[in-house]
């Protein structure tokens, strides 16, 4: 069977991490690169071996030899670029967030089921087997109450944004901020394993240009409430856990669940060590070209990212964050 030819829109760190995830998976293949100079785009296909590169997205999409393309670009170009490879054919695999809002996501989704083609949010963690683990062993917590699902992590460009230098993930006009770019990496898991909540409510500290740092949402289901922890500006050390009436488990990293343990109320415990991996981007990998070969329906999936973009547009409401896509 031959291999799903992928083209990238993005060369910053996080196209770099994804193509060395990739490379681990025998039926990828790296095949051309796309930055807004040809030179860059050159540079950058040549480093990670591929031989074509563009400075045109309509030259991209113009590539017979090309299957599906990975959108690393800032989030408010998702939508854009997104729309454009669809509508030529190509398979997308997309970064988070998938887009800027809720109405975008839906359009894209939309355009990828009648066109027949499979667009994917790249959310690294559903597709980890740690994940899958916490599925299959849900239901031995017995009825759920509390879930915390928690990620702070230190920016390495916070610094530069505090000296002034531009910076695209501190940036309203990139959509971007601590939600969109660490908190959805709590909202996300919640969708997938509980179902959208009935209603939340969003706290965040916001920072000099109206950005949010970090944040905090509650959000209550029937029968349990949950809260989600992130912040882009400090960083946490804290578990994420998941509390039943028959026992708790306690998961390492919610972006990367490689330590998963349950402790049941009458002191047994279980547990799940993952395999290591150098990153579990390559777990997206093997899905979107498993959902491009008809082996993988990418439907339910793509209905939680459309429900996680309508709570982290109802996040955003509530705190006050505004991005020029909304208008």
């Amino acid at each position: 069977m031959k291999r799903v030819k992928f083209a990238t829109i993005g060369t910053s760190s996080i196209t770099d991490k994804f193509l060395k995830a990739a490379q681990n998976c025998p039926d990828f293949e790296y095949a051309a690169a796309y930055s807004r100079t040809l030179k860059t785009a050159k540079q950058f296909a040549a480093s990670h071996g591929a031989k074509r590169y563009y400075d045109s997205i309509e030259t991209l999409v113009k590539d017979e030899y090309i299957d599906a393309v990975y959108v690393a670009s800032p989030n408010a170009l998702h939508f854009e670029q997104t729309m454009i490879l669809l509508n030529a054919g190509k398979h997308v695999l997309c970064e988070k967030a998938l887009a800027s809002n809720a109405s975008e996501a839906k359009i894209m989704v939309e355009t990828a089921r009648k066109n027949h083609l499979i667009l994917m949010e790249a959310m690294r963690s559903l597709y980890d087997p740690g994940m899958q683990w916490i599925k299959n062993n849900l239901e031995k917590l017995g009825t759920v109450r509390r879930a915390t699902f928690s990620f702070c992590q230190y920016s390495s460009r916070y610094d530069n944004f505090k000296k002034g230098l531009p910076c695209n993930i501190f940036s309203r006009e990139m959509s971007a901020g601590a939600l969109m770019d660490i908190g959805i990496y709590c909202v996300e898991p919640l969708i997938d394993l509980f179902g959208t909540p009935e209603y939340i409510h969003a706290q965040a500290v916001k920072l000099d240009n109206g950005i949010d740092g970090c944040g905090t949402i509650l959000a209550a289901y029937p029968e349990m409430i949950a809260e989600l922890i992130y912040s882009k500006i400090t960083a946490g050390a804290a578990k994420s856990e998941i509390q039943g009436e028959n026992g708790i488990m306690t998961i390492d990293a919610i972006a990367c669940p490689q330590n998963v343990n349950i402790r049941y109320n009458d002191g047994r415990t279980e547990a799940y060590l993952g395999e290591p991996v150098e990153s579990n981007m390559i777990y997206e990998t093997e899905a979107i070209i498993k959902a491009i070969r008809g082996e993988l329906d990418i439907e339910k999936m793509q209905d939680v990212s459309l429900n996680s973009m309508a709570v982290l547009d109802e996040a955003r409401k509530q705190i006050g964050l505004k991005f020029p896509a909304d208008l």
